[in-house]
């Protein structure tokens, strides 16, 4: 190695560079721009019909087999009591989710 120092400067700033360098900046703004976490109304409308749905379906069930479970205890039906309510919470479970699929959008 010399102890010199090198003849030549350094490269001074091509406009390219420069010109490319705006061009990563804004795109990098677009990206975060696009990136962000957007409050979607159609998402948040979807989720609470699902949410809707399952609680149907669940409340139903559990609905007719405490009705069922009240009635075997009391009337001494057994096993028919639970059942026939079971049916019955699942057959109103499934008409009021057909009840939300059939609405029509606002």
């Amino acid at each position: 190695m010399s102890d010199k120092d090198p003849v030549q400067g350094p490269v001074g700033e091509d406009a390219r560079i420069r010109a490319l360098d705006e061009r990563l900046k804004d795109l990098r703004e677009r990206e975060e721009v696009r990136n962000q976490p957007k409050a979607g109304v159609e998402a948040d409308e979807n989720y609470r019909i699902g949410n809707r749905v399952l609680s149907e379906l669940l409340g139903g069930i559990a609905g007719g087999l405490f009705l069922g479970w009240l009635i075997d205890h009391f009337a001494g039906t057994s096993p028919w009591g639970l059942l026939g309510m079971m049916f019955f919470g699942i057959f109103i479970a499934f008409r009021n989710i057909i009840r939300i699929t059939n609405r029509r959008p606002d």
